[in-house]
């Protein structure tokens, strides 16, 4: 080979060197700006990822404290229903261990009822023999206070009978019968 033949070798070298270089500059440049886009496309995503995990974080924690509150509101309603309960129990324990002294109470009633009310009877009974009785004296006095208004009406008769037998008229005795 000559000389010639090898500077045009080398010439299509350069040249194609050259072309290669431009492309490489031109390919490295569409990289570079490939690398950017995906650099930007990276950046947009990590940057959502992160507004989207914000965004999470504040809904859990929102989630988390209406469930406490939630949970705490159902503790005081259980707390209340308890207490409400426990009250209803406790009276009805007292009721319960007071039914036997309520029971020989209504018994003691009862009886002093029965026993009231056979002393009223009694009483009744007694008034009514003496009502009997008051009414059995009130006729013997009545009949006496008779016997002896008669008596002292015959014996002021028999009085003006004397008088009159002396002839004295003038005075009557009891009011002029």
């Amino acid at each position: 080979m000559t000389t010639g033949g090898i500077l045009r070798i080398l010439a299509c070298f350069a040249l194609f060197g050259t072309g290669a270089l431009v492309n490489g500059w031109r390919i490295s440049g569409q990289v570079a700006k490939c690398e950017a886009e995906q650099a930007q496309g990276t950046a947009t995503r990590s940057e959502a990822a992160r507004t989207d995990e914000t965004n999470t974080a504040k809904l859990e924690s929102k989630h988390a404290q209406d469930t406490i509150y939630n949970a705490d509101r159902l503790a005081a309603i259980y707390t209340g229903i308890a207490d409400v309960q426990r009250r209803e129990l406790a009276y009805a324990e007292r009721l319960q261990r007071g039914t036997e002294g309520r029971a020989a109470t209504y018994r003691a009633q009862a009886q002093a009822d029965a026993a009231a009310r056979d002393d009223l009877a009694d009483k009744t009974a007694a008034l009514d023999r003496k009502l009997a009785e008051g009414i059995e004296v009130v006729a013997i006095l009545g009949s006496d206070l008779r016997r002896r208004d008669a008596e002292v009406a015959a014996l002021c008769d028999q009085v003006n009978i004397e008088r009159r037998l002396s002839g004295d008229d003038s005075d009557q005795a009891c009011g002029g019968r």
